[in-house]
């Protein structure tokens, strides 16, 4: 796994980056159009705090049938402390590494965490999209420091979710009768784009398969896999 030179390795220096690249997001766009050969990659990492390991996973579906069409893992060394509001530099590193490992470039990345949903409002799938220049949002499990009313009992219904009086994503219900995803806009897709691609890759479960292929994948690798000295 390769760190950039220039990484931030301090809780300073690392603020001061999403700082400087909050700007730089767009907060709307489309959604990748629903047919054969759209791709969307999945992104999740794992990790061993004993060995000090993470590993990354990125896992290509075709959007029309949510069938996988490549993978790639990758494993290394944690590249930066625990740090809450900072884990994207403790993870890109690694899954910028497996996203490049892939042989075909997606039109949207899923990120299992939180794009705009964030106290500088440049969480991972934000940060990541900046980077690379490609559509991404994220879906979290959880609503983090955030608030929100509990949407209707129906797949689809939301509510806002929100820090302090300001929208930053949705409370989505995927499944009726089962608590909500929190999705957030991470850059170049709008948030009615982000919840209509939320749902279409929720078929059948809460949590959506770019998240439940990605993370099996990389829990695999991180089990089986040595990282370099």
């Amino acid at each position: 796994m390769t760190v950039p030179a220039d990484w931030p390795t301090t809780a300073e220096a690392a603020r001061a980056e999403q700082e400087r690249l909050r700007p730089l997001v767009v907060p709307e766009g489309p959604e990748p159009p629903r047919r054969p050969g759209t791709l969307i990659a999945g992104v999740d990492v794992a990790y061993d705090d004993e060995r000090d390991v993470v590993a990354a996973a990125a896992v290509l579906l075709d959007y029309a049938t949510l069938d996988v069409v490549e993978q790639a893992t990758a494993v290394g060394r944690v590249a930066f402390p625990y740090l809450p509001g900072l884990l994207a530099f403790r993870e890109l590193p690694a899954v910028l590494d497996a996203l490049a490992r892939l042989t075909r470039t997606p039109d949207l990345v899923v990120c299992d965490g939180y794009g705009l949903a964030h106290p500088r409002r440049l969480g991972l799938a934000s940060h990541l999209g900046v980077h690379t220049g490609l559509p991404t949002l994220g879906i979290a499990k959880n609503p983090f420091t955030f608030t929100h009313q509990p949407p209707g009992d129906h797949r689809g219904a939301w509510t806002p979710l929100l820090d302090g009086p300001d929208p930053v994503g949705r409370a989505l219900r995927t499944r009726q009768g089962v608590k909500p995803v929190f999705l957030s806009v991470g850059h170049r897709i709008g948030l009615d784009e982000a919840t209509a691609v939320t749902l279409a890759l929720t078929p059948a479960y809460r949590l959506p398969e770019t998240t439940r292929q990605a993370d099996s994948l990389c829990r695999r690798a991180l089990a089986t896999t040595t990282p370099a000295p």
